[in-house]
């Protein structure tokens, strides 16, 4: 591990500043952030192989938006019971335990909570499978109810799929249990054993199953991503307790915890089960185009901002254990400051790029010109919310670490809400005007997510007492002003190359956009840059 951990201090050294004075929670942030960004970055490589083969395989068919439907489902069981809603309550509960050398208490924790999840998904997977039927005809997809045939297969998906949120559950309870054990790199690279699943089911089972075999990849993927961390889990030294845990203080103190965060959680839900809905009443492949552009965008959000709040939640939770508010406010800014200067020019060349890279990554077999439109339409306006996107992931978990899943929920219950309003609302707006509508449900999340990042920036800056702001802003100006140059770099490109080929035209302008940002981040000092070229000279004469 030493060597992967000495060639991702230059990465680190972007991510937050390390210099000789930099304390060692911020080292640990960026070497842990580091770890994780590879692990992230494989999995993102891995979901685009899955992304491109799926595409080739089905496009922007009516299974592919079946398909994208019945897997909303069992997402939002795992979401709503293990997912985000448990992570932010059970990591600072148990990372307190473990700071406080608790650690049979920890452990009799977490025994409970994963019997709970077990018991809860369960039997929630089971009720929706009896009901299915009217989920899917009165809730999910209304809009597949004049095609009887489509509304039965997006039924027997739904089906076949639900197991998976049991399992993913679990998962994501060891997942939590490693990374307060400040263990990341197999946590994170357990979402390629996901999308691998995936790729055996589209590869090996589909060209005989069609759609089905896709969904059976789903299960192996989630029963994968579970069975990579058991190793490691059991290398902790802890032990199974069969308990439910009902007198426990930390179980109570985890369900406090969660109750708020699970409001939160359902209110996101409800904004994809909606988006899902009007999408199925729109152009065939409206769900398809939606679908896989919200996952394009999710790409380098995870990879810049999961793997940065991912390796800061457990520092920041043990800094609030210990009453350093000081130490806190210092790493928040630090994580703030690197999310910006990734995020913002990743924003603009996906915005710029969007088209030759969607033709480059899925433009072939039953992926067509007309599905490359769909989704590039769709992208544009979800690429313009990244920044948003990013800022929120590191502030939500810098809430969830100090013990408070009340103030996120609030404000992300308000912020969605306005999401379902602004869906409604651009989907109608853009069919007026003449645009496909299904771009006015990207547009409506991207401003959702803005305004609720600046709510959240807000009362974070009011709870710490500042948090650096002069600092975050000089950062971000940079980073807007190297953007800005990279992206007139990419508009001369694009002109000169178009009617080229795809490689050419959305390969060269990655590279270029990579180089020209890489120099005037430089150019222009920003301060991780700099420190980042100090390390690199020191590490060269040693």
């Amino acid at each position: 591990m030493f060597p992967v951990i000495r060639l991702l201090s230059p990465i680190s050294d972007i991510i937050a500043p390390m210099s000789s004075e930099m304390p060692s929670a911020h080292r640990q942030i960026a070497r842990a952030a580091g770890l994780v960004m590879l692990a992230f970055v494989f999995s993102q490589l891995a979901g685009l192989v899955r992304q491109i083969l799926v595409a080739d395989a089905f496009g922007t068919s009516l299974d592919m938006d079946s398909f994208n439907a019945a897997n909303r489902v069992a997402e939002t069981l795992f979401n709503l019971v293990a997912g985000g809603a448990l992570g932010s309550a059970f990591i600072p509960t148990f990372t307190a335990l473990l700071a406080n050398e608790k650690k049979r208490d920890a452990w009799q924790l977490a025994s409970a909570v994963g019997n709970w999840v077990l018991v809860i998904l369960s039997a929630l997977s089971a009720l929706i499978a009896i009901f299915a039927p009217q989920v899917v005809r009165y809730i999910l997809a209304p809009g597949f109810s004049g095609n009887p045939a489509q509304e039965a297969l997006t039924i027997h998906l739904t089906r076949l799929m639900l197991p998976s949120a049991a399992i993913f559950g679990l998962s994501g309870l060891v997942m939590g249990i490693l990374n307060s054990h400040q263990v990341f790199f197999i946590p994170a690279l357990t979402p390629s054993m996901y999308q691998i699943g995936m790729i055996f089911g589209v590869l090996a089972l589909s060209p005989r199953m069609g759609v089905d075999g896709l969904a059976w990849g789903v299960l192996l993927g989630a029963a994968a991503h579970l069975l990579l961390q058991i190793p490691i889990l059991l290398k902790q030294g802890g032990n199974y307790f069969p308990t439910l845990g009902l007198k426990m203080a930390s179980v109570r103190e985890v369900m406090r915890l969660m109750g708020p965060r699970l409001l939160g959680v359902a209110v996101v839900q409800l904004n994809f089960w909606v988006n899902i809905r009007l999408a199925s009443e729109m152009r065939e492949g409206s769900v398809t185009g939606v679908t896989f552009a919200f996952i394009l965008m999710l790409m380098p959000q995870a990879a810049i901002a999961q793997s940065i709040a991912t390796a800061a939640m457990p520092t920041l939770a043990a800094q609030y254990a210990r009453g350093k508010l000081d130490e806190v406010r210092t790493s928040l800014a630090a994580s703030i400051r690197g999310v910006l200067l990734l995020s913002i020019p990743a924003s603009v060349g996906l915005i710029l790029l969007r088209e030759p890279i969607i033709t480059l990554l899925y433009q072939r077999g039953e992926f067509t010109e007309h599905s490359t439109t769909l989704v590039a339409w769709a992208l544009l306006w979800y690429a313009a919310g990244l920044v948003g996107h990013s800022v929120m992931e590191v502030l939500a978990r810098a809430f969830y670490a100090l013990h408070d899943t009340r103030t996120p929920v609030i404000v992300g219950v308000t912020a969605m809400s306005l999401n379902i309003v602004f869906s409604f609302a651009f989907a109608a707006l853009f069919g007026r005007i003449g645009w496909m509508p299904h771009g006015g449900l990207a547009l409506a999340n991207s401003l959702a997510t803005a305004l609720e990042t600046t709510a959240l920036l807000v009362m974070m800056r009011r709870r710490l007492g500042g948090i650096e702001g002069r600092k975050i802003v000089r950062g971000a100006l940079k980073g807007s002003a190297a953007a800005a140059i990279m992206g007139l770099a990419l508009w001369v490109w694009l002109g000169y190359f178009e009617g080229h080929s795809a490689w050419l035209v959305g390969g060269g302008g990655i590279a270029l956009g990579g180089v020209v940002y890489g120099l005037m981040v430089v150019v222009l000092r920003v301060e991780e840059a700099q420190d980042g070229l100090t390390a690199i000279r020191k590490r060269s004469k040693r």
